[in-house]
């Protein structure tokens, strides 16, 4: 007789590494800006990644574009990211219509690029930084002595591993290593009202970027047969019933080659992303969806006519699911007052992109809304990372980077984005590297050194005053 709630305890004895000065637990654009950082600043730096590759959203999600990384003044991002950027473009990494101006001087423009080419790229950053990468490996639970974490355990086609070191790092979006070590957490799930829903984004072939309606192929055209796309075509599309969800909010298609696309398009509502029964019923439907997206594009849109769906991405693009409770929780007030902090490690400005949450008009005017309206920073604008979001409550050695940070939902909206997550891990590794070289837990860190640390690195941090004390 079976009992599905019964559970099996047992012992076992399993190999151990020697210890390491820095642990970072995920692989995506959070968790690589740390590894590459926390070794460059000499750290002996393990990085675990579930996957193939590093990049996470970028290049297994297929989210091919950074979110805004200039407020229409100036470029906001610095140090690695800034770094990433300019080798991309210096590899024509990006989509072919991409131009300065993107990074340097325009408003809330998302930037595309190729992610087989991102892989490379962040490979090369890991390697010659010395970072030591061990793809295809989870962390799957964690070694505790109070507030401070001594190892934990990792998992892969080797088997078990127990794995010491002095730091740790969380960038596995899911705070699932803060969770296995009692971190208190938010979890975000299923409240229709408040959590965005998840994307199975896909790449496309025979895109006729050429066709007189997109006109010389410049962004500008791109831009405005885009926006009559996800506008006046999808909405033909819904009324003549094709879609079998009348989805009215589609992020759309970036041109990431002469001929080819990245679609961010296809909302999987109310799937849970800490519910491996949910994921793996959403990815079905999720390439379902990606099938009726390019009978679309073939049917509604210029220069689609031959069309053609390459791939799904092999992960799911989660927007949100587990969330830190940190020393500080960045709010929607200090959002909107544009609120800068003495111990900021990141400015940033994109609107509270909380997609709708269901597929009624009125959650998708919500949306346009929030987007367009008191929740977009607008031309010049940014509001401060404070360092205190990344810490969990109360923890010594510990922090987390990327969209499972301590934020409330609007907030988070915002800065989940991928180029926000780079800057994070960048951050979060140094405040490692300072905790190793002198004993300062992560909860009670001199942030004006950090600060200070982050500006030699060449982060962009122009607040005039600083504290040794963190936000709370």
């Amino acid at each position: 007789m079976s009992n599905d709630n019964a559970a099996w305890q047992y012992t076992r004895s399993i190999a151990s590494d020697p210890t390491y000065d820095l642990v970072v637990a995920g692989g995506g654009p959070a968790g690589t800006a740390a590894a590459v950082c926390g070794a460059r600043l000499g750290l002996k730096t393990l990085l675990l990644e579930a996957t193939g590759c590093l990049g996470g959203m970028g290049t297994s999600g297929l989210v091919a574009s950074f979110g805004p990384v200039s407020n229409g003044e100036r470029m906001l991002v610095g140090g690695f990211m800034k770094e990433l950027l300019e080798r991309m473009w210096e590899r024509q990494a990006f989509g072919p219509h991409v131009v300065q101006e993107f990074l340097h001087s325009q408003l809330n423009r998302w930037v595309a690029f190729r992610p087989e080419a991102l892989k490379r790229i962040l490979d090369e950053f890991a390697v010659a930084a010395g970072v030591e990468i061990r793809f295809f490996t989870r962390v799957i639970d964690a070694d505790i002595e109070g507030r401070r974490l001594k190892g934990v355990v990792a998992s892969n086609v080797e088997g078990l591993r127990y794995v010491p070191a002095r730091t740790f790092v969380d960038c596995t979006g899911d705070a699932a290593l803060a969770a296995a070590a009692g971190a208190e957490c938010k979890v975000v799930l299923r409240d229709t009202d408040t959590v965005a829903p998840s994307t199975l984004c896909s790449l496309y072939a025979g895109v006729n970027w050429a066709d007189p309606a997109y006109g010389d192929g410049g962004w500008k055209d791109l831009d405005t047969v885009r926006n009559r796309t996800k506008t006046e075509l999808l909405e033909k599309a819904i009324a003549d019933g094709h879609f079998s969800q009348e989805d009215r909010f589609m992020p759309g298609m970036n041109k990431i080659g002469q001929h080819s696309g990245a679609l961010n398009g296809g909302h999987v509502f109310n799937l849970n992303p800490l519910s491996n029964r949910s994921l793996s019923d959403g990815m079905v439907f999720g390439r379902k969806l990606a099938v009726e997206y390019e009978a679309f594009y073939r049917k509604y849109v210029p220069g689609c006519e031959e069309i053609e769906l390459l791939t799904t991405a092999p992960v799911m693009g989660v927007r949100d699911s587990r969330r830190i409770v940190g020393e500080f929780e960045l709010g929607i007030e200090d959002f909107r007052a544009r609120r800068q902090f003495a111990d900021q490690v990141a400015v940033y400005n994109r609107p509270t992109d909380v997609h709708p949450t269901n597929t009624s008009k009125e959650e998708y005017e919500r949306f346009l809304k929030d987007f367009h309206g008191k929740d977009n920073l607008g031309h010049g604008g940014s509001v401060g990372i404070p360092y205190s979001i990344l810490v969990p409550r109360g923890w010594e050695n510990l922090w987390v980077a990327g969209r499972c940070h301590s934020s409330d939902t609007k907030v988070h909206g915002s800065i989940r984005a991928q180029s926000a997550a780079y800057m994070m891990g960048q951050a979060a590794a140094s405040a490692a590297a300072q905790s190793v070289r002198t004993g300062q837990p992560a909860c009670d860190l001199d942030t004006a050194a950090l600060v200070g640390s982050l500006r030699e690195q060449g982060a962009y941090l122009p607040q005039a005053e600083l504290s040794r004390h963190m936000t709370r």
